[in-house]
């Protein structure tokens, strides 16, 4: 066997390969026993650069048969990334003969397995951020992790942002704790601000290492061919089936990507009944298909025997489908990172050249396309930051941790405040927390099921029952969703092949004999018991599309900023791509009705229809904080004069439409102010409704409610109403309580993205204000009425109006 410091080598030189000089740098780093964060592109070799230095330094581990048990923990953010992340582990050692194991430890792990870890861990363990901590909650958890030397945390940008990279940080302090100085690196791509990725996952410190970024990344778009000078989201859309099908037909392999799970099952029933012949050439994939479902397709990508896969974020990330030649993305992917991490599944593979082809499903698309290119070749990219003081996930850690040996309150603070995201607790809030988890605060202490910590005799606070600590362990995480309901075949003899999942407020709209679309079938509902939905096959022609939330991408600040910029270009004459000139007639209409949009001015339009008095303003600020601003001008302007207004909103803009006039051209300077921001922004929303949804979600982390057993869970509606029972009672008798100041901040901050309005507001005080009245409606304007038209009318109707609409404009316009 080579030496260890030849091991590496030794593999690579067996492949063909040579080392790059940021894998040769991992390497040395490791060996020294040092941490970092490794940002490289997608493909590059991220993977073996870490994982082949684990096994150099710690190959004198190796002794006899076996090696140690749990020398490395390989975190992954998604299940399905698991499987294949250990495949990928797998074959470096038995290529080179070590005599180390590989085991998966996540949702998904059977009984047998995790039998088997008992007995024994395995010598690398990929598993998630939950399974990892439900791991440090075993009684001999200090004793299982005794021998680690190692952790690698994968895709660290889509942990980085949310809460489970908050849970991630406190189980990494544990670990920390039983091993100071313990190895960590974090592997990341399409990220922009690496410095605090980098603060985040090592607030002791670590070195950033960068990898390839040399990687060659074709972006081009598939012009419509016919450019409607009146767009409306989404109405191109499956208009382009024709040209996306022949794209497929002309590829070896590639993957359509939507931005929906709806969108999804829309393009792949509709690419069947195109091409008919394709029947087992193309498959779809979503996160709420089954998991057996999931698992023939990835598998059957890998082994290059599927032509096109339609799918959705599911495939987003790490999973090695090296057949794969390009991706189509239906739709603006609203973001540049996105963008590069969906590009990035096609010529996966050090020196492959990886393509996206963009799809535009209404012309204004197009000027993002030419856009997204433009940012790519600028190098901006989004940031995502570490959310901070998240009380709920602090409440389940203290329950966490006090299962199996239990903690000392001091030792756990210190351990607590060593995160980057509690580094700033104060020993009031963290005085509440401890209170909260041993009598549930000043309005619980009374119900025993709220007392799940005590403090025993030894000075060590651990879980008051068996019963509560069994029902803590299967609350474990911070991923909220709504309820969904399994979906089987109707039997007679009792449920059939399970099919999937999906949301229960899509199936509670629906009556038996109701048909839907799921997993490219037409489907009829049979009945609905004990949280299954039971359907059968149906012939019938038009059904319903199963609906599930998560689907409104606002648009990134930073492709709205490289969207004003390719308008301003048009504004002086420059149409610098073929997306452009292919868009120049709409732009065209647009200039001459109104204007463009600059870099230097703020557009708003007005026009007086029988419908109202109308406002079109464009800020370019993204759907959320579009919204925002819409509600805060209304609100502020109201104080000066009655009005009643209807808002719509989109990416680009909002439109207030208002009974009777009003004098924006007075009054809009001072609506855009930031002062009183927040005050103004709390008042002008129904920001008690929207904190009380956000607080469902903080009650359920928090082990507040309780989702049931697997035999017997919870209907949405009852945890509804659980946690909004929990709401009215802190309200009222416990206002102090920092669950409640945790909703606001939270709606504030990621629904209403009040940092984000601040930095709008800032930014168009230095615009000028560039306010047109309009004749008519212009193709920046239709594109908000059409968004306002959706909220009264029937799909049907809708579309008749808006031919109507359209056609009248077309002869304006000539």
């Amino acid at each position: 066997m080579p030496a260890a410091t030849d091991l590496a080598n030794a593999w690579f030189a067996q492949r063909g390969w040579k080392p790059f000089a940021f894998q040769r740098k991992v390497w040395a780093a490791v060996e020294r026993g040092e941490s970092g964060l490794l940002y490289a592109n997608t493909g590059a070799g991220k993977t073996y650069a870490v994982w082949l230095a684990a096994l150099r330094a710690f190959k004198a581990q190796a002794q006899g048969r076996h090696a140690a048990p749990l020398q490395v923990i390989w975190i992954t953010p998604m299940r399905a990334l698991a499987a294949d992340t250990a495949r990928a582990l797998q074959a470096p050692i038995d290529e080179m003969g070590l005599p180390w194991s590989v085991g998966v430890r996540s949702g998904d792990t059977g009984s047998a397995e995790r039998a088997r870890q008992a007995r024994r861990m395995p010598s690398v363990l990929v598993t998630t951020p939950e399974s990892l901590t439900l791991l440090l909650t075993r009684a001999q958890a200090s004793n299982d992790f005794a021998t680690l030397r190692m952790v690698v945390v994968d895709e660290w940008h889509e942990l980085l942002g949310n809460k489970r990279g908050v849970q991630l940080q406190l189980a990494l302090a544990r670990l920390r704790r039983w091993h100071p100085g313990l190895p960590t690196w974090g592997l990341s791509a399409t990220l922009g601000n690496l410095q605090h990725a980098l603060d985040v996952l090592l607030p002791q410190g670590g070195q950033l290492v960068r990898g390839r970024q040399d990687k060659v990344l074709q972006v081009d778009t598939l012009v419509p061919e016919h450019i409607e000078r009146f767009p409306w989201a989404g109405h191109i859309g499956l208009k382009m089936l024709k040209q996306v099908s022949r794209e497929i037909d002309a590829s070896s392999s590639c993957l359509v990507f939507t931005n929906t799970r709806a969108q999804a099952e829309l393009w792949y029933q509709a690419l069947l009944e195109e091409r008919p012949d394709w029947a087992g050439l193309i498959a779809l994939h979503h996160a709420s298909l089954a998991r057996d479902t999931r698992d023939w397709v990835e598998r059957s990508l890998k082994e290059g025997t599927l032509k096109a896969v339609v799918c959705t974020s599911s495939l987003d990330l790490g999973v090695d489908f090296l057949p794969v030649e390009r991706v189509l993305q239906i739709g603006s992917a609203k973001g540049i990172a996105r963008l590069m991490q969906r590009a990035g599944r096609s010529g996966h593979a050090p020196g492959r050249r990886s393509r996206i082809t963009l799809v535009p499903t209404h012309s204004l698309e197009l000027v993002e396309a030419a856009a997204m290119r433009q940012a790519l070749a600028a190098g901006h990219l989004e940031g995502r930051r570490s959310p901070r003081l998240c009380m709920d996930v602090l409440v389940q850690h203290l329950v966490s941790m006090a299962l199996g040996s239990g903690f000392e309150p001091q030792q756990l603070l210190a351990e607590v405040r060593s995160t980057w995201a509690f580094a700033d607790l104060r020993d009031s809030q963290w005085q509440w927390a401890l209170d909260f988890v041993c009598h549930g605060g000043s309005s619980l202490s009374a119900y025993p099921d709220y007392q799940r910590v005590e403090m025993h005799p030894d000075g060590l606070y651990r879980v008051a029952s068996e019963r509560l600590a069994r029902r803590h362990r299967m609350g474990i995480g911070t991923i909220v969703s709504d309820a969904s309901l399994h979906l089987k075949y109707w039997s007679k003899g009792g449920g059939g092949k399970n099919l999937g999942s999906v949301e229960e407020a899509f199936i509670s709209r629906l009556r038996p004999g109701d048909t839907f679309v799921f997993a490219g079938r037409v489907l009829e509902l049979v009945r609905v018991e004990n949280m299954t939905a039971y359907v059968r096959r149906s012939n019938a022609r038009k059904a319903a599309v199963a609906r599930w939330n998560g689907g409104r991408m606002p648009l990134s600040s930073e492709l709205a900023d490289a969207v004003v910029q390719q308008l301003d270009a048009a504004a002086h004459g420059r149409f610098d791509s073929p997306e452009m000139r292919a868009v120049r007639p709409l732009l065209t209409v647009q200039a001459q009705w109104s204007a463009l949009p600059t870099t230097g001015t703020l557009l708003a339009e007005t026009f007086k229809s029988r419908q109202g008095w109308h406002l079109f303003v464009y800020p370019f600020a993204g759907r959320m904080a579009n919204m925002g601003l819409a509600n805060l001008i209304a609100w502020r302007v109201s104080r000066e004069q009655p009005l009643s207004v209807s808002i719509a909103v989109n990416d680009y803009g909002f439109e207030l439409l208002s009974p009777g006039p009003v004098d924006w051209a007075s009054y809009l300077p001072q609506a855009l102010s930031t002062e009183n921001l927040l005050e103004d922004v709390l008042a002008s929303l129904n920001a008690g409704e929207m904190a009380l949804r956000r607080f469902r979600e903080i009650a359920q982390i928090a082990g507040l409610v309780f989702g049931g057993y697997p035999a017997a869970q919870k209907s949405m509606r009852q945890i509804q109403a659980s946690s909004g029972l929990f709401y009215e009672v802190f309200r009222k008798h416990d206002a102090g309580n920092l669950l409640l100041g945790q909703a606001r901040d939270e709606v504030l901050s990621e629904e209403l993205e009040i940092d984000r309005l601040r930095a709008q507001l800032l930014k168009l005080t230095d615009l000028r204000l560039d306010l047109r009245v309009m004749e008519r409606t212009g193709p920046l304007a239709f594109a908000l009425l059409v968004e306002g038209l959706r909220e009264t009318l029937s799909t049907e109707k809708l579309a008749d109006r808006i031919a109507r609409m359209v056609a009248e404009l077309e002869s304006i316009a000539g």
